[in-house]
C-alpha cells in the first residue's frame, strides 16, 4: 500500500493561507526551497485540489524560462513537470505537464490510489486534504511551521469527528525560525 503524506507551510497559528488566500509569509529560504524541491524529486504521485493546482500550474511549467530564474528554481521546475500529478476539481479545469483530472468522488479515488503500486503520494490543497483526513486516509502529516501569526485564512487541519493519533518522527529547524516537524498516523 503507498504511503499518503500532507504537507505544506503553516503559519505558527494553523493556516496554510492567511485571508485573501495571500502566500506571502510563506516564501521559503535557499535551504528550505532546496528541501521541498528533494521533496518533489522523490514523489511518486502529487495530488492536488483544484485552487492549488491553478496557483501552481500558473507558475512552474515555465518558471525555469524567466531570466531571473536561480539553479534551484530551474530544478524545481524541471521536477515539478516531470513528476506524476492527479488533479481533483468536480467542476473540471485544464491540465497538463505530467497531470489527469478526476472529477467523481475524490475519495474512493485516493482509497484506489493507495492500493496501487507506486511509490509515497503528496496531498496538497486544503479541501482535498481535508477529505481525506477525515476518510482517515492519511499516514504522515508534514507542517513546515513559519513563524508568523496571520490571524486568519485557510486552516491546514479541518474538523475531524474523531482523534487521530500521530507518533513524532522527524523535527528540523530551517533558517529564519522556519520548524519542520513530521508525524505519522498511528494505526
Amino acid at each position: 500500500m503507498r504511503k499518503l503524506t500532507f504537507g505544506m507551510n503553516v503559519s505558527l497559528d494553523g493556516y496554510i493561507a492567511a485571508p485573501g488566500d495571500d502566500l506571502g509569509w510563506s516564501v521559503p529560504g535557499d535551504e528550505l526551497f532546496q528541501w521541498w524541491s528533494d521533496r518533489v524529486g522523490t514523489t511518486g504521485t502529487a495530488l492536488y485540489g483544484r485552487r492549488l493546482w491553478e496557483t501552481m500550474s500558473a507558475h512552474w511549467p515555465t518558471a525555469d524560462r524567466r531570466p531571473d530564474a536561480t539553479p534551484a528554481q530551474i530544478e524545481y521546475a524541471r521536477r515539478w513537470r516531470e513528476m506524476p500529478k492527479v488533479v481533483f476539481s468536480s467542476a473540471g479545469c485544464p491540465v497538463g505537464w505530467n497531470a489527469r483530472l478526476v472529477t467523481g468522488d475524490a475519495v474512493a479515488e485516493i482509497t484506489r490510489l493507495k492500493a496501487g503500486d507506486g511509490g509515497t503520494m503528496d496531498i496538497a490543497g486544503a479541501t482535498l486534504a481535508a477529505a481525506a483526513m477525515r476518510a482517515g486516509l492519511i499516514d504522515e502529516y508534514v507542517l513546515v511551521t513559519h513563524p508568523v501569526l496571520v490571524g486568519g485564512g485557510t486552516p491546514f487541519f479541518t474538523a475531524l469527528d474523531h482523534w487521530v493519533n500521530l507518533t513524532l518522527a522527524e523535527t528540523r529547524t530551517f533558517p529564519g525560525g522556519v520548524l519542520l516537524t513530521r508525524y505519522e498516523t498511528r494505526r
